[in-house]
């Protein structure tokens, strides 16, 4: 709280109070009901931040030399969550894939049972493990990229507290079968609404934070994460308008009607795998790796038009995913072509990546976390590819509802999300921390090899188990009737599930040693000399020497 002028620190106060109340209301109109249950989640949420605000209350101002140096602490909080939502989501991604082999692993207990830890688990790891990593990442380009400090310092608390919020709420939703039972859109609306007031928070101190800037360029990096922060707050709001039953209750309905909802839905899911785990992790991408390879991004002009071809392609595929169903068969043919043509943007900027690293080489073979980086882009390459193809409606009519689209969203979230992320944190947490390097060099070879046998073993079980299950479901028999039954299906799959249970572990290990060795590298000692990357300021006494 030292770092909090007294101004601040009083508008953190009426925040989480205003915030406890509002808790204290969900939980006397809720009662019983799962809302009432949230109502004490938030009130015990935002009475611990009270304290913690209120013990530091009467602190003396913080010193002025403050505003020299960029504003990190809260990205620092942020690296925390984001490691702490991996380790807590790839668990229940483990635990989920285990219960497929192994149903007697939920306990015969209704909380554990597989359809409530699985939103758990994508929550917990898109939402909380990766929109953590955005938020923090983010925070820390555009203040690097602009030579600008943060446009204020109570928003990014603001941003990081309120967000982790909004994932609790939506995972121990799940845990009490709380869901909307949208793909990767399962909390129900108080939880939504949340959301949108942090979220528009979130956007307001990015765009504040550009305007402060001392570079009159926007590096491309910022485009990303705009596009990502902005879209998504769009299709957040139109695919969650909803109507409660009550305001005692936690249950609502959605206002759009059949054939309606799943194309506005799959316009969200879709194109949040486009601009909340594309846009922004390429946003990553374009800083963290030339950055570590120390080479400038191979073609800046490149990395502009593939923004604007992801921009406007992704918007038109979502109805791909809704080939065979009652939605017009335009609207499919749309989604369908716009797909394919996904592939160019896409292969743009997986290649400009690639290309960036030409003359770097020694460097990936040394360096680890440029490893990561390289790989993430290969896996980007690759998973794009794969999800044209799997767009067109033959290619569609064997691989839907199988287990090869499994195994091509896990090729994306592990091969590519999951990668740039700890490439992205082993390159930010020792500049953050001002060490010299991350704790164990060891320890990160180790974590990349972990992941990357761990992904590989998970996405070909999961392309052999889909392939089958798809030839299984329709090999028709001379007589014209089905050769095989679902628990013949189901009995060819066991073994592809343990595999996956296999490597979903070794990822999870792999996430475990990431985290112990960034809680190490923060516990180290800092480097005694001083920072020297800072923002510009109007002091000639505190602005960086050209």
């Amino acid at each position: 709280m030292g770092r909090l002028t007294s101004g601040e620190r009083q508008l953190a106060a009426i925040v989480l109070t205003v915030l406890a109340v509002i808790g204290i209301a969900m939980a006397a109109a809720g009662r019983a009901d799962p809302l009432g249950v949230h109502g004490l989640l938030v009130l015990l949420y935002s009475g611990a931040l009270l304290a913690l605000v209120l013990s530091g209350l009467f602190e003396r101002e913080p010193d002025p030399e403050r505003l020299s140096r960029y504003y990190d602490d809260p990205i620092k909080v942020g690296v925390a969550f984001t490691m702490i939502w991996a380790v807590f989501g790839m668990f229940i991604g483990v635990w989920a894939a285990a219960q497929l082999a192994w149903p007697s692993l939920n306990f015969d207990t209704a909380w554990a049972s597989f359809g409530r830890i699985r939103p758990a688990h994508t929550t917990g790891v898109i939402f909380g493990f990766g929109g953590n990593a955005l938020i923090a990442t983010s925070f820390h380009v555009v203040q690097r990229t602009s030579r600008a400090r943060l446009a204020d310092q109570f928003s990014p608390w603001f941003v990081i507290f309120g967000y982790n919020l909004f994932c609790l709420l939506a995972v121990t939703g799940y845990f009490m079968g709380l869901t909307q039972s949208k793909e990767y859109a399962e909390p129900e609306w108080y939880a939504d609404l949340w959301l949108v007031v942090v979220w528009v928070t979130y956007f307001a101190l990015y765009i504040r934070t550009l305007a402060r800037r001392k570079e009159p360029h926007i590096y491309v990096a910022n485009w990303y994460y705009m596009a990502f922060i902005l879209v998504v707050a769009i299709l957040h709001i139109v695919n969650n308008i909803a109507l409660p039953i009550s305001l005692a209750s936690a249950k609502s309905y959605t206002v759009w009607p059949g054939v309606q909802d799943a194309m506005v839905q799959w316009w969200y899911g879709h194109n949040a795998v486009a601009f909340f785990l594309t846009a922004g992790f390429l946003a990553m991408l374009y800083y963290y790796l030339p950055k570590r390879a120390d080479r400038p991004i191979f073609s800046y002009r490149l990395s502009i038009l593939s923004f604007w071809g992801i921009t406007f392609f992704y918007m038109w595929a979502g109805s791909h995913h809704l080939h065979y169903t009652a939605l017009p068969h335009w609207v499919q043919n749309l989604g369908m072509t716009f797909s394919v043509m996904l592939l160019v943007p896409s292969w743009a900027s997986a290649g400009n990546a690639l290309l960036t690293l030409n003359g770097a080489w020694h460097r990936v073979r040394d360096d680890a976390t440029l490893r990561f980086m390289f790989i993430a882009a290969i896996f980007y390459g690759l998973s794009t590819f794969e999800g044209s193809f799997l767009a067109i409606r033959p290619v569609n009519s064997l691989s839907h509802y199988t287990d090869w689209t499994v195994g091509h969203v896990h090729a994306g979230a592990l091969g590519w999300v999951a990668f740039i992320t700890f490439g992205a944190l082993y390159t930010l947490v020792p500049t953050l921390w001002r060490r010299e390097r991350m704790y164990s060099a060891t320890l990160v070879e180790v974590h990349f090899w972990l992941a990357l046998i761990g992904t590989l073993i998970y996405v070909f079980a999961m392309w052999n188990s889909g392939i089958i299950q798809g030839l299984m479901w329709r090999t028709y028999t001379a007589e014209d009737t089905l050769a095989y039954s679902f628990v013949d299906s189901l009995v060819a799959m066991y073994p592809y599930y343990i595999a996956r249970t296999v490597g979903g572990l070794f990822f999870l290990i792999g996430a475990i040693v990431g985290a112990y060795n960034i809680w190490m590298t923060a516990r180290a000692a800092p480097l005694s000399r001083a920072e020297q990357d800072l923002p510009v300021t109007n002091n000639p006494a505190t602005a960086p020497a050209e």
